[in-house]
C-alpha cells in the first residue's frame, strides 16, 4: 500500500487521532457477511507522524468465505475467498485519497509483514535551493536554507553503518533495544538544488532514519565535522537534531524467497527476544 502521511497522526492505531492502520481497518471491517477480517493488521514497518509510505506491506489473516456470494459483484474463488482484485477496488473506494491499496495477493506460508522481512529502504528529500522547495514537493522535501556539500554528507553517513546501538539516534522505547544493523546510507544530488538520502536497515528504532539524517545534515552545511555524527554515536545521548517527518518516505520492504519466510520470522522474533 502507499499513503501521504501529512494530515496522519503516524501508521499506529491510536485514540482520538488519525492514522493509517485506523483507515485501513475501517475499510476492511465492511467485509461482506462470512469473509471474516479481524480488526487488527500487521504491518512491515510502524512510520512516524507525518512520514509517507511508497511500497508499505501489511498482512491481514482471513477465514474462508462461507456460503454464496450477498452480490452479484462479489465472487469467490476455488478456495473460498473473495476475489481479491475485486476486494482491493472496494477496499480503495471506502479509504481516503492519502490512503491507497497497491497490490493484494494470498500469503505465502509462514510469512509475516513485520518479522519475515530482511531491510526496509527509506529515501529523505531535500531542496538547498536559496528560495527554499519547488512548491508542488514541499509536503514531500525539506528545505534547507544552506548549500550542502553531498561529498561531506556522503563521508559522514559511512562511518555510521555496521551492527551498533543506535540509542543516541532513537527515541527509546521501555523495554526495547536500539541495536541495527545500518546496511546503507547514501547521499547523492539527483538536481540542481535536489540532494537524496538512501537509508536501509534490517530494521529502524523510532525516529532513527529521521535523527541520522538531521546529524549528517549538519555536517554537509559545514556546521559541524566529518566525524561529529560518530561521536554522538558513541556517546549513546540523544541528539537533538531531528529532521522534519515530511522528507521521509517509506520506498520498500525486501523478503526472503517463500521457502525462507518462516525461518527468517523465527530467526527474527529470537534476536528481539535476546536483546
Amino acid at each position: 500500500m502507499a499513503y501521504d502521511g501529512t494530515d496522519f497522526s503516524g501508521w499506529a492505531r491510536q485514540p482520538g487521532r488519525r492514522t493509517v492502520q485506523g483507515s485501513l481497518e475501517e475499510a476492511l471491517a465492511t467485509q461482506p457477511p462470512g469473509a471474516a477480517v479481524p480488526r487488527s493488521v500487521v504491518v512491515a514497518g510502524r512510520t512516524d507522524a507525518g512520514v509517507h509510505a511508497a511500497r508499505q506491506v501489511v498482512h491481514v489473516d482471513v477465514e474462508p468465505y462461507e456460503g454464496q456470494p450477498t452480490s452479484r459483484r462479489l465472487t469467490v474463488d476455488k478456495r473460498g475467498l473473495p476475489d481479491l482484485d475485486r476486494m482491493r477496488h472496494r477496499w480503495n473506494r471506502l479509504l481516503p485519497p492519502d490512503v491507497r491499496v497497491l497490490e493484494v495477493a494470498p500469503a505465502p506460508d509462514g510469512f509475516d509483514a513485520r518479522f519475515s522481512a530482511v531491510r526496509r529502504h527509506y529515501r529523505y528529500q531535500v531542496s538547498d535551493a536559496p528560495w527554499g522547495v519547488d512548491p508542488l514537493r514541499r509536503k514531500d522535501t525539506l528545505a534547507w536554507n544552506r548549500p550542502l556539500d553531498v561529498d561531506a554528507l556522503q563521508e559522514a553517513s559511512q562511518a555510521l553503518l555496521g551492527l551498533q546501538d543506535f540509542a543516541a539516534y532513537c527515541k527509546q522505547r521501555e523495554g526495547a533495544t536500539t541495536v541495527r544493523e545500518l546496511q546503507r546510507f547514501t547521499w547523492r544530488r539527483v538536481g540542481e538544488y535536489d540532494v537524496h538520502a538512501e537509508v536501509s536497515a534490517d530494521a529502524f528504532c523510532h525516529s532513527m532514519v529521521r535523527s541520522l539524517v538531521g546529524a549528517v545534515l549538519m555536517v554537509g552545511d559545514g556546521r559541524r565535522d566529518v566525524d561529529w555524527p560518530h561521536r554522538v554515536l558513541d556517546s549513546r545521548v540523544r541528539a537533538s537534531s531531528v529532521a522534519p517527518a515530511h522528507g521521509l518516505t517509506l520506498v520498500a520492504i525486501d523478503y526472503p524467497p517463500d521457502d525462507e519466510l518462516a525461518a527468517r520470522a523465527e530467526q527474527t522474533r529470537n534476536v528481539r527476544d535476546a536483546l
